[in-house]
């Protein structure tokens, strides 16, 4: 009679069944996790804009007199615009000439091409500004026919952004990807011709992408603005921060 040994199949580790669902809470919990981390930029940017941005724009009565009571002029290169404006989302952001189609940048000559810009609370040290410059990604570009630095008039000066975790204090493509930590009293170094100008903030708005009223210009000082685009990592809309030159 044949003798047959039962032997015992080995336990199951408690464990083994249950690890297939602890890994796709877990990739599900990556995934969560990085959506998060790429998303909240822009929700916070949104929801913070609606409350910071209308604080930290000083009112009129606390302005210098020059600013709170001289009035606008239109810049010339406005005149005659139509409303056939091109949207953000079918424009290559990195030409700055297609920024605003209808009011395309003057080519003017200047005794020099270039200046530098520095942001001391970003460290941003002398980055490369281009009056009347093409290409976002080389440089900041200076919208031509704005004022100069030092001069009378409004100074505007463009830059890329893009998600605050990209951000590099030495690269274009995201250069002003912090500029909405900026605050009023801030300052804002801006060295051309061999003369240094200390601009500093006292005012930052949040516009459409075809509001023209940030290449106005007023002849009572002279102004600076930074244009870039919010909420960070999108093409929404316009942060721009104004300051004024602080002669003190």
């Amino acid at each position: 009679m044949a003798l047959y040994r039962y032997v015992k199949a080995p336990p199951k580790r408690l464990g083994s069944r249950y690890r297939p669902v602890a890994i796709s809470y877990l990739l599900m919990g990556l995934g969560g996790g990085l959506l998060l981390w790429a998303v909240w930029p822009i929700l916070s940017f949104t929801v913070v804009s609606e409350l910071y941005f209308s604080k930290i724009i000083t009112p009129v009565s606390d302005l210098p007199a020059a600013v709170a009571t001289s009035p606008l002029s239109p810049v010339a290169f406005a005149a005659g615009m139509t409303d056939a404006l091109v949207t953000p989302s079918s424009v290559d952001n990195s030409n700055a000439n297609t920024w605003y189609p209808a009011a395309p940048q003057k080519h003017i000559v200047t005794p020099v091409n270039t200046y530098t810009l520095s942001i001391p609370k970003l460290k941003i040290e002398n980055a490369l500004v281009t009056i009347g410059g093409d290409d976002l990604d080389a440089s900041l570009v200076h919208y031509g026919g704005t004022g100069l630095p030092g001069q009378y008039g409004n100074t505007v000066v463009f830059g890329h952004s893009t998600l605050p975790q990209f951000y590099s204090p030495t690269n274009y493509t995201t250069i002003f990807s912090l500029l909405p930590a900026l605050k009023a009293g801030d300052d804002i170094m801006v060295t051309y011709d061999g003369v240094t100008y200390r601009y500093t903030v006292y005012e930052m708005v949040v516009l459409d992408p075809t509001d023209l009223s940030v290449l106005e210009q007023r002849f009572d000082d002279s102004y600076l603005t930074l244009v870039t685009c919010v909420p960070p990592g999108t093409m929404w809309k316009r942060l721009n921060v104004r300051a004024k030159l602080n002669t003190l």
